[in-house]
């Protein structure tokens, strides 16, 4: 094996594929790798035949809107694959895309590996004999995971979760208000997502709630990755906004208002009490909440199997809900402090495995299956 070709397509799924490559050529330093992917998996040595940027969407009316684009790079990174003839395709999360590429990479005799499987789970779940049929081995991040998937007759590895890897690397900054030029007043973290729809989305709604709570101080977690001009809003509010220190500003926050996804996940490890919210355009909700076969949207809450959090979607996510629920925080002992067990269980089900490192050993064959 020394050419392998990876796919991810969206911040934390680059991340995640960097760590791996990473990960890997530290077992085996002759391997080559090209593919799909960001700033992360460039770093870590990956020849990018595509820029996830210029093909990630959200939602399901955004993705029927835009897939010429997403046809276009899919037969892009087709023709690439059969060009550059890898040993083993490795596939990070980014289920629509992946699940196709998987397809048509086991069709022409490459081995599947797929790291962080599309969540069939939480809707159209036979979609996990797709999986089944295209993949050669799939390693989980979701304690749960593999028992859903042996209903299938899958045996799927669970390998840990690689926020941890990356929270166990994370040294807090000794200086972070004065180098963020921020007050000693409590923060409250306002995370509104990755994607630059996600933020347009969410990021209005939250920073309404500034005039609300005069005495604590809102800081929104901004990513390079997408435009500044997207953060706009919250620069006229008068709002601190903190580039790429998304574990610093956890790490001193008090509060948090979270968008669903991984972020969520974060704030829970950090154990800073938060509250998970999401929107999207009125059609995709509509067809997402017939679609969709599980309890909660939240990863701590799947997790955890039960409601550590609480959760704002769609019309639910107001500013009255908003502002009740972080009262609720700041004045309730006791919501607070079921919410901390809650993360408590969640870090015990997550145990103590370093994803990239037990998932790099499968890959290259030095660890039992």
């Amino acid at each position: 094996m020394n050419k392998i070709y990876i796919i991810s397509g969206e911040r934390s799924g680059d991340l995640h594929a960097s760590n791996l490559v990473r990960a890997i050529k530290s077992q085996d330093s002759s391997i080559k790798f090209r593919g799909m992917g960001g700033n992360y998996s460039r770093e870590a040595g990956v020849d990018l035949a595509v820029d996830y940027s210029e093909v990630a969407l959200m939602g399901f009316l955004e993705v029927v809107l835009g897939f010429r684009k997403v046809l276009k790079y899919l037969n892009l990174v087709k023709r690439d694959l059969l060009e550059y003839k890898p040993n083993t395709l490795i596939l990070v999360d980014f289920g629509g895309f992946n699940m196709k590429i998987a397809a048509f990479a086991k069709k022409n005799g490459i081995a599947v590996h797929y790291y962080i499987p599309p969540k069939v789970w939480a809707w159209n779940q036979k979609r996990a004999l797709k999986l089944k049929e295209t993949t050669d081995q799939i390693y989980s991040i979701l304690p749960f995971e593999p028992d859903f998937f042996t209903k299938f007759g899958m045996k799927v590895h669970y390998v840990g979760n690689p926020l941890l890897d990356e929270i166990r690397k994370f040294t807090p900054h000794d200086f972070f208000f004065q180098k963020n030029e921020l007050s000693y007043q409590p923060i409250i973290a306002l995370l509104p997502g990755s994607r630059k729809q996600e933020i347009n989305a969410m990021l209005d709604r939250m920073i309404s709630l500034v005039k609300e709570f005069p005495n604590s101080q809102f800081v929104v977690a901004g990513v390079d990755s997408v435009p500044k001009e997207v953060y706009e809003p919250a620069r006229k509010a008068g709002i601190k906004l903190v580039f790429d220190q998304t574990y610093d500003l956890l790490s001193h926050a008090t509060a948090a208002v979270v968008t669903s996804g991984t972020a969520t996940l974060e704030t829970a490890l950090f154990r800073v009490p938060q509250i998970v919210v999401y929107r999207t355009s009125p059609i995709s909700y509509q067809i997402a909440k017939r679609l969709i076969r599980v309890p909660f949207i939240s990863l701590p809450n799947l997790i955890a199997g039960k409601e550590v959090v609480r959760e704002l979607i769609q019309d639910d996510f107001s500013i009255e809900n908003l502002r009740a629920e972080l009262q609720r925080i700041f004045t309730n002992v006791v919501y607070k402090g079921e919410m901390l067990q809650g993360y408590d269980l969640i870090r015990e089900k997550i145990g103590e495995e370093s994803a990239s490192d037990t998932t790099a050993s499968l890959i290259l064959g030095k660890r039992a299956e």
